[in-house]
């Protein structure tokens, strides 16, 4: 599933949203981009198979939510998450594999003694690549 193609045409609100993969300090899962609607990645989930289900299960709910329910997104305040800063490259004509591999040199000169970010965000563009090849986004 492309997370910018709309949901549904039948209503102006469905077809305006987008699904979206979130990663920061204290979430990782698929979120709305128009509401609080989100769908936590559980926390062992390791298996790429099993990823993939969560991945159909979490558009499969996206589909079906209800912006109505949920409170309006508000503008997050929090750092960047790398699969956004992998998406801004791949929009600036990046191809995703350069994008991902940029975004690691990128994060280890930044954060030269902090073996647990370089670590995340090394997980973060693997799994983008994933969704990727899976036709997720």
């Amino acid at each position: 599933m492309d997370d910018r193609n709309p949901q549904s045409p039948s209503s102006p609100e469905k077809s305006s949203r987008e699904i979206l993969w979130t990663v920061d300090r204290t979430f990782q899962g698929w979120t709305c981009s128009q509401c609080e609607w989100n769908y936590p990645l559980p926390t062992l989930l390791s298996d790429p198979e099993a990823k993939t289900a969560y991945d159909r299960l979490a558009a499969a709910n996206f589909r079906n939510h209800d912006c109505a329910d949920h409170r309006p997104r508000m503008a997050s305040t929090r750092g960047e998450s790398f699969t956004l800063r992998i998406r801004k490259l791949v929009a600036h004509g990046y191809k995703p594999k350069d994008a991902v591999e940029l975004m690691i040199q990128e994060v280890a000169m930044e954060s030269p003694n902090q073996p647990k970010i370089l670590t995340q965000a090394k997980a973060e563009g693997e799994d983008f690549l994933r969704r990727l090849k899976a036709g997720l986004i």
